[in-house]
């Protein structure tokens, strides 16, 4: 047996384009594949969660329900796609799925304007609309704080003030980070990542995301040497850090590199792909990278992405 490189990275092998031809040859196969992701024990109500629902003969893929409709005899009729992220869409659902697995399986993200040159989408306004609504569900609805050891950091997204326009450069001296848009982050050794936006980083902003995201009692917290992290000890969190200021970046299992490693995959992802990321839409583009990460072991990453939407 051949030996493996232990620093070799992990393959997960996931569904290739071939996979995909052969898994959805048309559109009744996407939604069957829909249906059984959304309700495994048959089709529910939307409203009610009713499971004693009537299929309509007139129009396939849509039910009646009797128990919530606005009159007696008048049923709340729903469709396959009602309630998610296809609902009211004109694209067929194939496209949408053909979109989904480009997002996934690729790290650091893909364009909607590279989506739009394969898929050929009718313009970028559709391909761009069509990324964004399957970034929201990418969302993750059943969060759960990080244990453990949890490494914290900041980071800032966005050009120098110098290469700016003139219009729109800040004025004053405000430091490297000036007009960037600030991102604060944790994430647990070999575990999941969670970040967010955040407006400052005082000790307020800082500690209360640690706080949010982190267990009590069985967390220990390692950032770098910025003093707002000063007061994370106080809230029944274990707290280390490195100096980087003095050259210091690991000392014993004390280090930030796993975060930094994310920051270098959001990163890379936004000057290489994106280009510019709007201030505006950046919460969604850090659901898609939290999303990929915390599901890098996963086989099926396509069906978990499908089952959020």
């Amino acid at each position: 047996m051949a030996k493996t490189d232990k620093h070799q990275p992990r393959f997960v092998r996931q569904m290739t384009l071939s996979d995909f031809d052969a898994l959805f040859p048309d559109e009744n196969a996407c939604r069957t594949y829909l249906l059984l992701r959304r309700w495994p024990g048959g089709p529910k109500c939307p409203r009610c969660q009713n499971d004693h629902v009537y299929e309509s003969t007139a129009r396939p893929w849509h039910w009646q329900c009797m128990k919530c409709g606005p009159k007696p005899r008048s049923p709340y009729r729903f469709a396959l796609t009602t309630g998610t992220i296809f609902e009211e869409s004109k694209k067929p659902l194939i496209m949408w799925f053909k979109v989904l697995h480009l997002m996934v399986t690729s790290k650091k993200g893909i364009s909607a304007l590279q989506i739009h040159r394969m898929l050929g989408t009718g313009s970028y306004q559709t391909a761009w609309y069509m990324c964004m609504r399957l970034r929201a569900g990418m969302q993750d609805p059943e969060f759960r704080q990080l244990m453990g050891i949890v490494e914290v950091d900041e980071t800032f997204i966005g050009g120098l003030n110098k290469n700016r326009h003139s219009k729109d450069r800040i004025k004053g001296t405000g430091g490297p980070a000036s007009g960037k848009i600030t991102v604060v982050g944790a994430i647990a050794r070999k575990g999941n990542v969670v970040c967010k936006i955040v407006e400052r980083t005082d000790t307020d902003s800082l500690t209360g995301f640690v706080r949010e995201v982190t267990k009590a009692h069985a967390t220990l917290v390692i950032t770098d040497e910025f003093r707002a992290y000063d007061a994370i000890g106080i809230y029944n969190r274990e707290h280390q850090f490195v100096r980087h200021s003095a050259g210091e970046y690991v000392r014993g299992n004390v280090h930030t590199n796993t975060i930094e490693s994310f920051w270098s995959l959001l990163k890379r992802g936004v000057i290489g792909t994106y280009h510019h990321v709007s201030k505006k839409y950046l919460p969604l583009y850090l659901n898609e990278f939290q999303f990929r990460f915390n599901n890098r072991n996963e086989a099926d990453i396509f069906g978990k992405a499908i089952g959020g939407c």
